[in-house]
């Protein structure tokens, strides 16, 4: 048995839990095994992980007999740990239709050890993240999905707490959050700075609390800056925006520290690409949509 940390027996021997986007195999893309931190006792293989955007590493599946399920103490979840040696991992979810496989294992970074394939390729690719706010989330991560670079777009919302991040309650504009997207992307095909042109160009961000004919705080224009290079960078395209003229108005966007992202109903994600004929998605979002690409021409997908 591996000798653990202070911290690490807090998650693995008395089942607490890091705190989310924190471990450092939550955006972790290489190949190889995920092992237990206590006992090295083989997990899952890096072909069962998947990006749900939850904040914590996730599986949707395990090696074979590797992992034993348990009701949690709150009688409502159900607790994951390595079947070894009985080290908490986290928990499972099903009913989630995140991939085809239809289960979600929710697992602390802190709880394994990473091993690589044999021979790893030397320019293996670290992922980076980016959380912006420019109105309704379906124009949003539309225009985004369009950049090459950009690997996945998630429609949710951040700003506020996790009991009321659904549609329906921050719709009535009472809660904290905003509609946002959660960029990931490859640094080395796109940068933040061409990131946040895009974001400035694609929407109105001289507009308090609204997007055209959508208002409300949730709708409002803001960063959530995922690291103090993020927030300098979104200052300093603001003060240069500002001096240029480039509005007739001062820009309001928002700039924050991020705290968290909750990933919208299923129905959201892809919305403009699986409802093109859709009133709104007709009339608002494939004109701005389409004059995007004009701009961005040089930076799109193939």
């Amino acid at each position: 048995m591996r000798t653990l940390t202070e911290f690490e027996q807090y998650v693995i021997e008395h089942k607490g839990t890091e705190r989310p986007y924190s471990g450092e195999y939550n955006l972790h893309k290489a190949e190889g095994v995920y092992c237990c931190k206590r006992c090295d006792a083989p997990l899952y293989l890096s072909e069962h992980k998947f990006q749900a955007h939850c904040g914590w590493p996730a599986f949707d599946d395990e090696i074979a007999g590797a992992v034993a399920r348990h009701m949690d103490a709150d009688g409502r979840r159900v607790e994951i740990v390595c079947a070894n040696c009985g080290g908490h991992l986290g928990h499972v979810f099903e009913g989630e239709y995140l991939t085809p496989k239809n289960l979600r294992h929710c697992v602390n970074s802190v709880s394994m050890v990473f091993k690589p394939k044999a021979q790893p390729a030397a320019d293996e690719t670290t992922l980076a993240e980016a959380t912006f706010g420019a109105g309704c989330f379906w124009c949003v991560e539309a225009v985004f999905s369009a950049l090459d670079g950009v690997v996945n777009v998630a429609p949710g919302y951040a700003g506020g707490n996790a009991d009321d991040a659904n549609y329906k309650k921050v719709c009535s504009g009472n809660t904290a959050h905003a509609e946002v997207v959660q960029i990931t992307y490859n640094p080395a095909v796109i940068d933040f700075d061409t990131l946040l042109k895009a974001f400035f160009l694609s929407h109105d961000p001289t507009t308090l609390n609204r997007q055209g004919n959508d208002v409300g705080p949730q709708y409002r224009s803001v960063i959530f800056a995922h690291d103090e290079a993020q927030g300098e960078a979104a200052s300093a395209v603001i003060s240069a925006l500002n001096a240029s003229g480039a509005w007739p108005k001062p820009i309001v966007t928002e700039v924050v520290a991020y705290q968290g992202f909750y990933p919208a109903e299923n129905y959201h994600h892809n919305y403009f690409a699986n409802n093109p004929e859709q009133g709104y998605c007709a009339m608002v979002i494939k004109p701005k949509v389409e004059k995007f690409k004009k701009v961005f021409a040089d930076r799109l997908k193939a």
